[in-house]
């Protein structure tokens, strides 16, 4: 009875956890994860979207002028018509005595900003430097606020990548109702700005019949209630905004209808306490992309930083905003400038192209190695099927998805394995040639071997995760089957294949023809 070593054990361990692990896959069954489909192969929705820098510039100036107000209050500085301007943020100091300790504020807490002096008359705007900055940020913070967005709404893989200056590219697999469609588009390009504002009380009677640019003048803004024609007559300036929320989750009220809890940082929750411990008896609206959803009369003082928001939500839409609200707003709105549907028959069509060429290439160099290597061949190509099995479980195990480039590194990690099998028995064909015996032929082969097999498959896999680390979509794919089949090839077509020789080397070394097994004719 032939001996197991702990080189053969571990090969058909790896062997079974393959085929466990990859059959949810191959058999598209219900139990156990499983591969997902890229865009090139199940089809799914493509997406160019355009933002607009512009817009980011006045949420931070409106952020700015909040900073300020805060400040000047914490630091008990009286000031006079704090108003947003195309400018910037002019106030009024009425202490001359307050302008060096203001001064020294603005230098120390308001970074990227240049403070411009009239008297008392003050104008805080954005330097050229900053204003160019905070494009730039608005564009990189969409593309990872949308694809926070996307991973907490559960979809498999999606691709968002910047696209030239201000484009960003959208693509996510498995869409194909219109109502999925829609609700990701709404979840994507909702920019979910939350705001808590000052209901001007003293002129809010006047709200309906006032305009817009009469409003301005008195440093307020006039907005609409989400879900009836009632306007409210806002400050301008924003108590505090979403850059200060740290958490958002659905609850239900006292009557069993869906909420948004909302959790503040350490800054929010005492301007929030402040605020509310001087405005009790008045209210306070809360603001989400410029719809009022509630303004609640403030009872008390409101401390530890939580608040609620309410507005006759269904589920899904309380569920869906405080995705957006917990990812983050979005410094800039976004707007759709290009959409496909991309249909499942090219995926189909793309998966037999890419199956056949993958049984086609696999077929080829199989009959090959067995041809030329005869039993050794055999043997490399049974390393071979478990190295196919394992990266296929290991993408399954991690729900990894599967495009058209990563069927192209499969398909080059078959050659890629069964080179290491040939490299390691030529080095044994030459020792035999050479008169030395199967044992210690088989222990210099692959000793020999070892070092060129671990030099190329590890500049091979730096290559890889370089590739991952900074590619998207189809290139990370191709880098992680690549990856996978690399490591894989190591344990079978390496540590198994030797095994297999150690287990089989009491019948070569009886055996007269051993060397037929590496493909050598006998000398007659």
């Amino acid at each position: 009875m032939k001996k197991l070593n702990f080189r053969v054990v571990i090969f058909i361990l790896a062997f079974l956890f393959g085929v466990v692990f990859s059959l949810p896959s191959l058999l598209q069954s219900d139990w156990g994860k499983k591969i997902t489909l890229g865009l090139d192969l199940q089809g799914g929705l493509h997406m160019v979207l355009g933002v607009k820098s512009d817009v980011a510039i006045e949420s931070r100036t409106k952020s700015i002028a909040t900073s300020i107000k805060y400040l000047l209050d914490d630091q008990e500085i009286i000031y006079d018509n704090v108003m947003i301007t195309p400018k910037g943020v002019t106030l009024e100091l009425l202490d001359n005595d307050d302008v060096p300790k203001f001064k020294a504020i603005v230098q120390k807490e308001l970074e990227g900003t240049k403070l411009t002096q009239n008297g008392l008359n003050f104008t805080i705007a954005l330097t050229p430097e900053e204003i160019e900055r905070t494009k730039l940020n608005a564009v990189s913070q969409a593309v990872e606020t949308i694809r926070s967005r996307l991973d907490l709404f559960g979809l498999a893989e999606p691709t968002v990548a910047k696209q030239g200056e201000d484009k960003i590219l959208v693509e996510i697999p498995g869409v194909k109702t219109p109502a999925d469609e829609q609700r990701i588009r709404e979840l994507i390009a909702k920019t979910a700005h939350l705001q808590m504002m000052a209901v001007d009380e003293d002129k809010a009677a006047r709200a309906s019949v006032m305009s817009q640019a009469e409003a301005s003048g008195y440093g307020d803004v006039i907005l609409n209630d989400l879900k009836t024609p009632e306007k409210y007559l806002l400050k301008e300036i924003p108590v505090l905004d979403g850059s200060m929320l740290t958490d958002a989750s659905v609850g239900y009220s006292q009557s069993n209808q869906p909420v948004i809890n909302f959790v503040l940082n350490g800054e929010g929750a005492k301007i929030f306490g402040d605020f509310s411990g001087k405005s009790v008896g008045k209210r306070m609206a809360i603001v989400l992309d410029n719809k009022v959803y509630s303004a609640p009369v403030i009872n008390e003082r409101i401390g530890g930083g939580k608040g609620q928001i309410s507005g006759n939500f269904t589920q899904q839409e309380a569920h869906d905003i405080a995705i957006a609200l917990r990812s983050g707003a979005l410094l800039a709105p976004v707007v759709m400038e290009e959409k496909r549907s991309i249909g499942p028959s090219l995926g189909a069509d793309s998966i037999k192209a890419s199956s056949m060429a993958l049984a086609v290439g696999f077929l080829s160099v199989f009959v090959f190695m067995m041809v030329y290597y005869r039993i050794a061949g055999i043997i490399a190509n049974a390393a071979l099927i478990v190295n196919i099995f394992l990266i296929l479980a290991v993408m399954s195990l991690f729900g990894a998805t599967l495009t058209l480039p990563g069927m192209a590194g499969i398909v080059l990690t078959v050659g890629i394995a069964v080179d290491s099998n040939i490299i390691i028995n030529e080095r044994v064909r030459e020792l035999l040639h050479q008169g030395v015996g199967i044992r210690k032929a088989l222990k210099e082969g692959y000793d020999k071997a070892m070092r060129a097999i671990l030099d190329s498959n590890v500049t091979q896999i730096l290559v890889s995760i370089v590739l991952y680390a900074y590619g998207t979509g189809a290139i990370k794919g191709f880098a992680l089957t690549l990856s996978i089949g690399i490591m894989a090839s190591m344990l079978t077509a390496i540590l198994g294949t030797y095994g297999i020789y150690l287990m089989l080397m009491p019948k070569l070394e009886k055996a007269k023809t051993y060397r037929q097994w590496f493909g050598i004719e006998e000398s007659r």
